[in-house]
């Protein structure tokens, strides 16, 4: 098995030489082709003499054509396994960096060695470092498994080769053997690793080589879109070029059940016996809601095309399997921006029917973000993510009890790849951003039980809640002080208190105001009303309003001009007096 200590002593230079060399000899070799043809018996001499000469020629040629197939396996295995092991030591070396900035070494066995001189004492930190002890491992675990796939792959065409096994093909120049060699010569590409972790996929796709991403990306989209812990950028790309296909495969799926549905149709509108309507009834309504569902398929991936035609948008999510569709889009870039905003809606949110409304409110969000920090003299960059990457509850389903909106079971199923998610931002960059997540409603449930894990999350934002799935604080990994909640006047949602104790009335959590305020600069923001999001001029993200304002500060991390209110009180359907000019 392949240790750190013999990454680290790979010489891919040396390689590179020996691709070198391998290709002078080769090609010398093929420059012989014209003479060895040459040396053919003459035509029309017979006997035992031309019959042994043919013989002899016919060996030689043999001998020289699988010669030159095994120089050439092995020239590309070499070349291809420079470059790989470039990328090997190159990922090694970005655990290593990533290792020293908190207290840690890789041994060369592979262990995570802590060295730091003074340990941390508050629990964030604690947190963050036992964190990035696991992600540490798990890297070096996939330079590791990398490695040894180099190894082994390498070895098997110097064994090939070594015992002649290469096949040199049925053409008949040495020009012929040289690429049928060539051809058997190349190494394998392991693929993700099955079930791991977002630092395992990171640590992996860092130990590929350029060459071997773009191939993948070709051949294997499905492999990475969803893949969390690779580069934003990379997951676009992926998810984008299979938006053709998976319209493809849907339009084929409809296509079949399409003359079922209408033909059963017709049979339920003409029958004239209720039994018999009775029995066409039930024979239609599998295939008309398996249309459905098909065909709300393609309405989502309609507005996910719509979505991406606003420009300046990256789909991280692209999932067209279960019931309903999943999808997160990115308003900026996630690989660059210093502050990411994870935003979880709520209750009967689809992709066809919400992915461009919440797009647009969060890019707005994203956009005064931006601004607010400009204007305090500290220009910043902020992406803005909305993560509909669950099946959220639908009023279709309220007598299911693992999918209702009046039970956590959608909530924690979904807070599994959420949690994935958020953790993925950060093993996707050498430096952590500033990471928000914001959730609405049945999403901020969700997003609550995702930060009972550990997540990197450094704010996080509560609005119309109904419960977190906790009534302490302490149990969300969020720094302290770092939590917030916004509760709009007239949201009888957010006092249902129907997943632990009113958010709202949670100890030690921030209270933002969604009331009518005026800045120092004589600008007019609004209030807002009810429940909703996205409603104009009175929803919790409606441009121009206190509550999206007061998020967009905590998004761009200027919590000390956030303006604060008191609790509302539960069932409090009247607008408290809180501080500032309300």
């Amino acid at each position: 098995m392949v240790s750190v200590s013999d990454v680290r002593r790979w010489r891919p230079p040396t390689l590179d030489g020996v691709f070198q060399a391998l290709g002078s000899r080769r090609d010398t070799l093929v420059g012989f082709d014209d003479e060895l043809h040459a040396t053919k018996s003459p035509a029309g001499w017979t006997g035992s003499a031309a019959e042994a000469a043919t013989k002899h020629h016919g060996e030689l040629t043999e001998r020289m054509r699988r010669l030159v197939a095994g120089i050439s396996a092995v020239r590309r295995a070499t070349g291809e396994a420079a470059d790989a092991v470039k990328a090997v030591q190159r990922a090694l070396g970005d655990a290593e960096h990533l290792a020293g900035r908190y207290g840690f070494s890789i041994a060369d066995d592979g262990k995570i060695v802590d060295t730091a001189q003074s340990r941390p004492t508050d629990e964030p930190r604690i947190r963050e470092r036992a964190a990035m002890q696991v992600e540490l491992a798990d890297r070096v675990e996939q330079v590791l498994r990398r490695a040894n796939d180099i190894d082994a792959d390498l070895a098997a065409v110097l064994e090939r080769a070594a015992l002649d096994r290469v096949d040199d093909g049925c053409g008949t120049s040495l020009t012929d053997a040289s690429l049928a060699g060539q051809a058997t010569g190349g190494l394998s590409t392991i693929g993700p690793p099955q079930g791991g972790s977002p630092a395992d996929n990171s640590g992996w796709w860092s130990s590929l080589s350029d060459t071997e991403r773009a191939a993948l990306l070709k051949d294997h989209p499905d492999w990475i879109g969803n893949l969390d812990g690779l580069p934003a950028v990379v997951r676009d790309q992926a998810n984008r070029a299979q938006i053709p296909g998976e319209r493809a495969r849907l339009l084929a799926e409809a296509a079949k059940l399409e003359p079922l549905v209408d033909s059963l149709t017709k049979r339920l509108g003409a029958s004239t016996s209720e039994i018999g309507e009775l029995s066409i009834a039930r024979q239609l309504a599998g295939p008309a809601a398996e249309l459905a569902i098909i065909k709300a398929k393609l309405a989502s991936l309609d507005a996910i095309d719509q979505t991406l035609a606003r420009g300046d948008r990256q789909l991280l999510v692209l999932d067209t399997s279960g019931q309903r569709a999943k999808a997160a889009i990115a308003a900026g870039n996630v690989d660059t921006a210093e502050h990411v905003t994870v935003f979880t809606p709520g209750f009967g949110t689809t992709v066809q029917g919400d992915m461009r409304s919440y797009d647009d409110h969060m890019n707005k969000l994203r956009e005064e973000a931006q601004r607010a920090s400009e204007q305090n003299g500290k220009p910043t960059s902020v992406a803005a993510v909305t993560w509909i990457g669950y099946e959220a509850p639908q009023a279709s389903e309220i007598l299911e009890i693992n999918r209702s909106v009046i039970g956590e079971g959608a909530a924690r199923e979904g807070a599994e790849k959420l949690t994935r998610f958020l953790n993925g931002v950060d093993a996707s960059r050498p430096t952590d951003p500033h990471l928000t997540a914001i959730g609405h409603s049945y999403g901020s449930l969700t997003t609550g039980i995702a930060l009972q894990k550990n997540t990197g999350v450094d704010d996080a934002v509560f609005f119309g809640s109904p419960g977190l799935g906790t009534s302490r604080l302490e149990d969300l990994k969020v720094p302290a002080g770092h939590s917030w909640v916004v509760e709009a006047r007239q949201d009888p949602v957010a006092d249902f208190a129907a997943f632990g104790t009113d958010p709202d009335r949670i100890r030690g959590i921030n209270r933002l105001s969604a009331h009518d305020l005026t800045l120092p600069d004589g600008r007019q923001l609004s209030h807002s009303s009810g429940h909703g999001s996205v409603e104009p001029k009175i929803g919790y993200l409606a441009p121009g309003s206190t509550s999206q304002y007061n998020m967009s500060l905590v998004a761009a991390g200027l919590h000390h001009l956030t303006r604060e209110d008191k609790s509302l009180g539960q069932f409090d359907f009247r607008q408290s007096r809180g501080r500032g000019s309300y």
